[in-house]
């Protein structure tokens, strides 16, 4: 495993000083207004790239919360545990406190309260996730559009 991410990271290494090294001549080897032309068509392409790689993080991750939405992580303390927490009143404070007597019905309502409350939060995590993936999406969209046109437009134009 390790030695196929080093070879890989070599093979990658010798293709970007190759790729430099030819892109390097080429810029050396043209005049002012083709060195203009090539930057401003990095940029180009370095913008739209960069935006369209966060509106597929924001569909990623919004589907993730969608997901989360419909089904929630479940609760783990099992019934059991909650009436043995409530029963024994766990502190970790020194000071004595007085016991207080619950039924079973009394416990199994409480604990019900409490795993609902526990999904109703997941959820409302899930939404509030959703809408932060959608900015994702909104915010960059625009922007690889109007750069996508750009590219578009300078390719017509060469030919």
């Amino acid at each position: 495993m390790a030695i196929s991410f080093i070879l890989l990271a070599l093979v990658g290494t010798i293709a970007l000083i190759l790729f430099l090294a030819l892109g390097t001549k080429r810029v050396f080897n043209a005049d002012q207004e083709e060195r203009e032309e090539m930057i401003k068509q990095i940029y180009q392409y370095a913008v739209a790239f960069i935006t369209l790689i966060m509106v597929i993080g924001g569909g990623v991750f919004a589907f993730m919360s969608a997901a989360d939405f419909v089904s929630p992580n479940p609760y783990y303390q099992s019934f059991e545990e909650y009436k043995d927490m409530k029963i024994n009143n766990y502190k970790y404070e020194k000071e004595q406190t007085e016991k207080v007597e619950y039924t079973e019905e009394e416990l199994q309502r409480q604990y019900d309260a409490m795993v609902e409350q526990q999904i109703e939060y997941a959820k409302q995590r899930a939404v509030n996730g959703l809408i932060k993936s959608f900015g994702w999406i909104i915010i960059p969209f625009p922007i690889y559009v109007v750069f996508q046109r750009r590219i578009n437009q300078t390719r017509k134009n060469k030919e």
